[in-house]
């Protein structure tokens, strides 16, 4: 199902080379692979921790953190950046296996108060999507909600597609990669893959299927911004050295 917090994942491993050649995925893992791309940096700086940074983004992040209310504007809260929200329509059929994101799926946007009093001033060409705004024409708080019109469907809403949400086609099976490339996987680019990594003997392969829930959307996530090998990274690396802890 498509809002379920752990999927399954088919993977070929090489198990002479201690690698992930590829995985075989359905419409939701792709959904959450792709969703990763309108994450806000600072939801990606506050999910993966300081620690888990590469660069210099956390020190910002930590700026903002400790810099006093006295050094930003009056109208800036900090939690916007701290704490982004990020608004898709798309989002909402997407897993959640990532923690303490503040989904904003539906945009709302605010007009002058004064309109609703039949007022036809300069403040109907203001609108604002935060109603703790100032209509600059009038300075009356922006907290009338608006009615916002979609465009005209370019695809019927009454299609199996269309109410599937996320971003691609379920009918699908998708190819990911080791670094993350997705294709829609066929048996000919399968034998190709196996040609490209030069697999020479088959009885070295081998088929896992694993669950991918929190922890692990928080890993891939890491590993996509650290390495070219994230399945290899989150499914055999650091699994291998859980297991030498314990």
């Amino acid at each position: 199902m498509a809002t379920s917090t752990t999927i399954t994942l088919k993977l070929l491993i090489d198990t002479k080379g201690q690698s992930v050649l590829y995985a075989e995925a359905g419409k939701d893992f792709v959904d959450f692979l792709f969703n990763i791309l309108i994450l806000p940096v600072g939801t990606v700086i506050r999910l993966l921790a300081k620690e888990g940074m590469v660069g210099c983004l956390a020190n910002l992040y930590e700026s903002v953190e400790n810099l006093g209310d006295t050094y930003f504007q009056p109208t800036t809260n900090k939690d916007t950046l701290l704490k982004p929200n990020y608004s898709s329509s798309l989002a909402t059929n997407v897993p959640r296996l990532l923690p303490t994101i503040q989904y904003k799926t539906t945009q709302s946007i605010y007009m002058c108060s004064t309109n609703n009093f039949g007022c036809v001033s300069r403040c109907g060409n203001y609108y604002a999507n935060d109603p703790t705004s100032k209509c600059p024409s009038c300075k009356n708080a922006m907290n009338s909600p608006a009615s916002f019109v979609e465009p005209p469907n370019k695809v019927s809403t009454a299609s199996s597609d269309a109410n599937e949400g996320g971003y691609v086609k379920g009918v699908v099976t998708y190819t990911i990669m080791d670094d993350l490339t997705v294709t829609p996987m066929s048996t000919i680019s399968s034998i190709t893959m196996l040609n490209k990594f030069n697999v020479q003997r088959v009885d070295a392969l081998e088929e896992k299927v694993v669950d991918v829930g929190i922890n692990e959307g928080v890993e891939l996530l890491t590993a996509s911004l650290q390495s070219k090998n994230a399945l290899t990274n989150v499914f055999l690396t650091q699994k291998a050295g859980k297991k030498r802890c314990k």
